[in-house]
């Protein structure tokens, strides 16, 4: 290539020039010509940007024009040569070959020679044009200072300004001594002045590291109180303080500070009053203000690099900061007759208002422990005049309350849009105001900042304290509370209601803060002293009461969103409201939320903030009644009714609003419209809420509204909001809440929410995303349920884990068993579901799934899972013949088809159906039978364990029968028991019955089985029906009829009869024949308990036919009595007149004519919302770590109450537990239900902890028996609940048959 012309080399020498402007903060901070000469050479591997420069661009197009032809022949030529493609190590091989050949072409000499020549001419050029540029930039100077010997020097704000846009210029240790001469204060002003310029030009490594430095500090700092001399300085400084590390640039500072405070000293600037006002462009006032911001952008950075350093280094700033913020404070016009004098902290709030650098000082602990420790020992005054300032602007506000003008509104001009350079006295006073609370806010977060307080201050009897302080905050919001609808614009970020708010905020969300600061009684009256006056019919001194209250129950809604906060609310009486009468402070928000719901507040309720109010309130209210303990206080109050009361008629009015018309001004309408619809979504939100907890959704179903809210939960869900700003998890627990009934999971299916659910989980299992291209195959799942897929699988078993919901969901739907499936065709319900994945009995579902054996794993994962609910199995058996499908396909997975020799083949299906078999054929607890394991063994036999492929399984799946003892001579509560004859006549028999019994099974259990628990439980139940006190229930009149056999028993109570008998058969409690006998007696009880319900037309599939599943209870009092259907009969019917038979009970107690006919059609039974409920409450009280692990799980504890409470401990405890459950709850009480499932999720704790991280917990406690549970050894611990709780929990369990008043 020939010569560059001359518009390239002017190009050239722009490209140039624009990269070393680009790195000029790497060159300048070399400390000599090699180092600045190295970071060129390397400035590739340390500049991440080196390839978006523009001269890089230039010279990469210039050789790829140059060499680009012979670079391609060059590797075509090496890659044909070696006849392969280059990959790996041969890659490198083939790039430096290239290279080496490119590089001795002729064409890259050609190409070198001219762009050398070109170089070094515009070098040659730049430097050139440095050097006139100095020498005219000096002349011009020279000039200047001549003619204007005394002139003020004006510059850019040092500290704005870039500290490199001067020439660089590498200097000499000689020039730097002359310099320090030149600088000294006896020197003439234009000489300093000349000196000061070239020493800005200077490298300030070089500077500061010369030996002369300390003169030239020194002289430096005497020239920063020159006028004429200190922009100058100040512009060294601020190169300084960039470049320079901080063992030197600490002395900089100190300088600095101490040059300020001599300059306040000094000048003694006095602070604006009335309607004086101060302008910052007065160069006595400019040049602080440039000074102070210097020290307030290096106060902001040095967070960022001083851990480096020593410790005393820190300090020095720190101290040096502190000393001039507070020096006037100690030393100034303190003295009430003299003038007010400006101090350095109000310059300081004026540039950061906020205290950013105070914010950044307290962030880390290596600098706020030493800020604290001077703050407590030498200044505290600064804290003093902060807090000075604080309670001045409270008491100001509530003196000008009926004042036109708020104290902070010239400072909301002054920092919005237009720019001022004139503050009064009020803007510079707010300012301050603003930067010491934000220096106060951050002081509370900390013990140790809130170990400086009492303080006391000048205006105050009494040291202000932390509740003090916090009071204030409260009645600044109360004097100038934040517009309903304003903008977060900077000046509303300014106003004293948000920078209040702030500080509260921040104190909510810090447990210690919040319980040092506002769990005090005297905050807490505060916050509430409106909403007081309000219900007393008193007139609140508030300037906008609705955008008050708004923000008062923005910080009641946090605080009640903490377990202390609530405890406060729900528990405390700490609020004088009347008369000197107390009372607790949720009574008092519920009846305010109560009285805005009802517009009965006359001051609000035409108020254009009413609708936002009263949702606040309504949001406080939500953080009580969505905690057990919380419904429990509220629910008296019938809040449920009134929201929704409100959202009916609010929906109503929505409706009647008319369409806008085209070219009609619809503006007013449309607005209306929207806010009558945010009004709708609040009140809906407000009610689905009520379904967090058991009875919460009791009343949810009674609203009648359980449809819309679940339809607006599935909307929110599939947009994946949030619940609330206070709700830490997403709606997992509600909708497995909701999931746990049959109103709820039916409004799930017709909100859209079960067929999303399978819709999604089949484009995970069977679509992918595998027709996505990847550079290397997915690699195949190692687990039988792959992790894409295991968030569905947990969304499955928590939908499906009541009964109640797979009845709902399952009942009377039939499988489509197609004779073809389109590939295309995705299953939408749970019945497709099942015929796909479960009921895969055809070759024509097999081809219909693209990875048939991992969706038939996940199938029968599902399946295993829903089997452990006794009643989901026997209502899949009756319906699917689900057993009859899995041993056909075990039957046809064998080696040789045709003939009866085959064996069974050992796969992944086939070990799952194993299981699925063993689990539903064979009944126990978990010494009583054993499940085979899915996984393979080490070894020559790696799954030992027999496969079958008929019933009944092997006899290696039943463990050998436990011992039950029948002797009862050498028992005490045997020999109670025979000796009590007279049960009418002794008032404390109940109470030696229950010594006795507490008595055996803490010391020996065993005796409580055979005859000895059969005679106590019908003695108990005899003498507790026909006792006044103890009868809850009418007496049952019922009369054996001669047509009872003719009464018809459902296939799956047929089912459920077989399963008892064959459990009965292995413990050796019955006999084959007692099938019969237990038939004899669930067609009796059958006929009992139609007359004990009502007749429903709820189109819930549970509440036709009877009770949806099998009576468990009834069978295990059969399994007791030993076969023995009559004393089975007598016992269960005078159980039915007891209190415990509608806890332990189901069947009994279902669609009840004891109940309200809204609740017996509700299809929630008491077990849910009144067992599990309290469960839930105790288990937060008293096993928390357990009540946090569901919460973050998305499962519930309810859910798994109702599991085990439905069917009696069936399969997760051994026989001697289940009677000892059913005798505790009958002789102890019915509560002792809700503390035994209490104790069972204190025992399971260590496994639920654990296998919570694994995401296993779900399918844990739905598959795996209880191990290790005794009842005896946890009776004591029972027995604490009992005291501490009973009072709560029984007498809630008395008001059954008015639940929901």
């Amino acid at each position: 290539m020939s010569q560059l012309s001359a518009e390239d080399e002017a190009e050239l020498q722009s490209l140039l020039k624009q990269l070393l402007r680009s790195i000029n903060d790497r060159i300048s901070g070399a400390p000599s010509t090699e180092c600045a000469e190295e970071i060129l050479l390397h400035l590739e591997e340390t500049d991440k940007n080196f390839h978006n420069y523009e001269f890089v661009k230039y010279l990469r197009q210039y050789v790829e024009s140059s060499l680009g032809t012979v670079v391609e022949e060059e590797t075509k030529n090496l890659t044909i040569g070696d006849g392969q493609h280059a990959v790996g190590s041969g890659h490198d091989t083939l790039i430096h070959a290239v290279t080496r050949s490119t590089m001795d072409s002729a064409e890259y000499q050609q190409m070198m020679q001219p762009l050398k020549n070109s170089m070094i001419m515009v070098v040659e050029s730049l430097i050139n044009k440095f050097e006139e540029d100095q020498m005219r930039k000096e002349e011009m100077h020279r000039e200047q200072q001549h003619s204007q010997s005394n002139s003020q020097y004006t510059d850019n704000c040092s500290d704005s300004d870039s500290s490199f846009n001067q020439s660089y210029a590498f200097i000499r240790q000689e020039q730097l001594q002359a310099l320090a001469e030149k600088l000294d204060p006896s020197r003439p002003k234009e000489v300093r002045w000349e000196a000061l310029q070239a020493l800005c030009c200077a490298n300030p490594s070089d500077v500061l590291s010369c030996e002369s430095w300390s003169s030239l500090r020194r002289n430096l700092c005497a020239a920063l109180t020159d006028p004429d001399l200190s922009d100058n300085v100040l512009q060294f400084f601020a190169k300084s303080f960039s470049s320079s590390p901080l063992n030197v640039t600490r002395e900089l500072y100190t300088s600095l500070a101490k040059s300020v405070e001599s300059s306040f000293v000094s000048q003694k600037l006095s602070f604006p009053t009335g309607s004086a006002a101060i302008d910052i462009n007065r160069p006595e006032i400019s040049r602080l203000l440039k000074q102070i911001r210097l020290m307030n952008d290096f106060q902001k950075e040095v967070t960022t690099f001083w851990i480096r350093h020593p410790e005393k280094y820190m300090e020095e700033v720190i101290e040096s900061t502190l000393y001039l913020l507070s020096f006037h404070h100690e030393h100034g016009s303190a003295s009430p007759g003299t003038e007010k004098a400006l101090e350095p902290i109000h310059l300081l709030a004026l540039l950061d208002i906020k205290a950013t650098w105070f914010i950044k000082w307290m962030h880390g602990c290596y600098s706020r422990t030493v800020v604290l420790r001077l703050l407590e020992r030498k200044y505290k005054s600064l804290i003093v005049a902060a807090l000075q300032q604080c309670t001045h602007y409270s008491e100001s506000c509530e003196c000008s309350t009926n004042e036109t003008t708020d104290p902070q509104s010239a400072e909301q001009q002054s920092t919005g849009s237009v720019q001022t350079s004139v503050y009064t006295g009020k803007e510079l006073e707010y300012a301050f105001f603003v930067h010491s609370l934000c220096v106060l806010g951050k002081l509370l977060i900390y013990t140790n900042g809130r170990k400086l307080f009492p303080i006391r201050v000048r205006t105050r009897k009494d040291p202000v304290s932390l509740t003090d302080l916090v009071v204030i905050l409260i009645n600044i919001v109360y004097q100038h509370p934040k517009p309903p609808h304003s903008d977060t614009s900077h000046t509303d970020s300014l106003s004293p209601s948000c920078l209040a708010m702030e500080v509260l905020w921040m104190l909510c969300e810090r447990t210690e803060c919040a319980a040092e600061c506002l769990y005090q009684t005297p905050v807490i009256e505060t916050l509430l002293a409106p909403v007081i006056a309000l219900l007393n019919g008193q007139q609140a001194k508030l300037k906008s009461p609705a955008a008050t209250l708004t923000l008062i129950a923005d910080v009641l809604a946090r605080i009640a969103n903490t377990d202390r906060g609530l405890a406060l609310f729900l528990y405390e009486k700490n609020l004088v409201v009347a008369h000197s009468e107390r009372t607790f402070p949720a009574h008092v928000i519920v009846q305010f939320t109560l009285r805005l719901l009802e517009k009965e507040l006359s001051s609000l309720s035409e108020s254009d903030g009413s609708h936002t109010s009263c949702g606040a309130f309504i949001f406080v209210c939500r953080q009580i009644y969505n905690t057990c303990e919380g419904l429990q206080v509220l629910r008296p109050y019938g809040l449920h009714k009134a929201v929704a009361a409100a959202w009916k008629k609010t929906s109503s009015l929505s409706e009647r609003v008319p369409t806008p018309v085209p070219g009609a001004t619809a503006g007013t309408s449309t607005q209306k419209l929207q806010n009558m619809l945010i009004w709708e979504e609040t009140l809906l939100d407000s009610l689905l809420n009520f379904a967090a907890t058991p009875k919460g959704l009791l009343l949810l179903q009674q609203t009648g509204a359980i449809n819309e809210c679940v339809s607006y939960m599935f909307s929110r869900f599939t947009k994946k909001l949030q619940v609330s700003r206070c709700e830490k998890f997403g709606y997992g627990v509600m909708v497995t809440q909701v999931a746990a009934t049959a109103p709820g999971v039916a409004a799930l299916h017709s909100s859209g929410f079960v067929q999303a659910l399978v819709v999604e989980l089949w484009s995970v299992l069977e679509c992918g995303s595998e027709d996505v291209g990847v550079v290397r195959p997915k690699p195949t799942a190692m687990d039988p349920i792959d992790r894409s897929c295991l968030k569905s699988f947990l969304s499955f078993v928590n939908l499906l884990s009541s009964s109640q919901s797979v009845w709902e969901l399952l009942g009377r739907q039939p499988l489509a068993n197609k004779s073809e499936y389109t590939l295309r065709e995705m299953p939408i319900s749970i019945p497709d579901l099942i015929d796909r994945l479960i009921a895969v009995n055809s070759d024509a579902k097999i081809h219909s799934l693209f990875h048939y054996e991992q969706s038939h794993t996940f199938g029968l994962r599902l399946l295993s899972v829903l089997c452990c609910n006794l009643d989901s199995f026997l209502l899949l058996e009756s319906q699917y013949n689900i057993c009859s499908m899995l041993l056909k396909s075990q039957r046809e997975n064998v080696t040789e088809l045709d003939t009866d020799d085959g064996e069974l083949i050992i796969d992944s299906l086939s070990v799952e159906r194993t299981h699925v078999l063993v689990r539903v054929g064979v009944v126990g607890g978990p010494s009583e039978r054993k499940l085979p394991p899915r996984a393979l063994q080490e070894g020559e036999d790696p799954y030992p364990w027999p496969m079958f492929s008929s019933y009944p399984p092997p006899d290696c799946y039943t463990l050998d029968q436990p011992k039950i003892h029948h002797d009862s001579q050498d028992s005490e509560i045997g020999t109670f028991l025979l000796l009590s004859k007279d049960l009418k006549n002794e008032e404390s028999w109940m109470e030696i019955c229950r010594r006795h019994y507490c008595k055996a099974m803490t010391s020996k259990p065993n005796i409580l089985t055979g005859k000895v628990l059969a005679d106590l439980l019908e003695k108990v139940a005899t003498h507790l029906s026909i006792s006044s006190t103890e009868c809850f229930f009418a007496p049952a009149q019922y009369k054996e009829e001669k047509s009872v056999k003719s009464a018809v028993l459902s296939s799956v109570e047929q089912l459920g009869i077989d399963t008892c008998v064959r459990y009965g058969s292995y413990l050796k409690l019955l006999t084959e024949d007692a099938v019969n006998d237990l038939t004899l007696l669930m067609q009796h009880i059958k006929i009992f308990l139609s007359t004990q319900r009502v007749k429903t037309a709820s189109e819930l599939i549970t509440q036709q036919d009877g009770y949806p599943g099998h009576d468990w209870l009834a069978s295990t009092v059969f399994l007791i009595m030993a076969g023995d259907m009559n004393r089975s009969l007598g016992f269960l019917l005078n159980l039915s007149s007891l209190l415990t038979s509608a806890f332990i009970w189901p069947a009994r107690i279902h669609a009840s004519v004891h109940f309200p006919v809204e609740v017996a059609e509700s299809g929630i039974p008491p077990v849910y919302w009144c067992t599990a409920h309290y469960v839930e409450m105790l288990l937060k009280a008293e096993v928390p770590l357990v009540h946090s692990v569901f919460r973050m799980s998305g499962f519930t504890p309810s859910q798994m109450c109702l599991h085990w409470l439905t069917q009696c401990f069936w399969n997760y405890l051994d026989w001697a537990e289940i009677c000892h459950y059913l005798s505790t709850c009958v002789v102890m009480g019915p509560d002792y239900q809700v503390y035994m499932c209490v104790s069972i999720f204190k025992h399971l704790q260590p496994d639920i902890l654990q296998l919570t991280q694994s995401q296993e917990l779900q399918v844990f406690l739905k598959e795996d028996p209880i191990q290790g549970f005794k009842v005896g050894d946890y009776l004591a611990f029972m027995e604490e609940l009992e005291r501490s709780y009973r009072h709560i929990v029984l007498t809630d369990m008395k008001t059954i048959s008015n639940p929901v008043q």
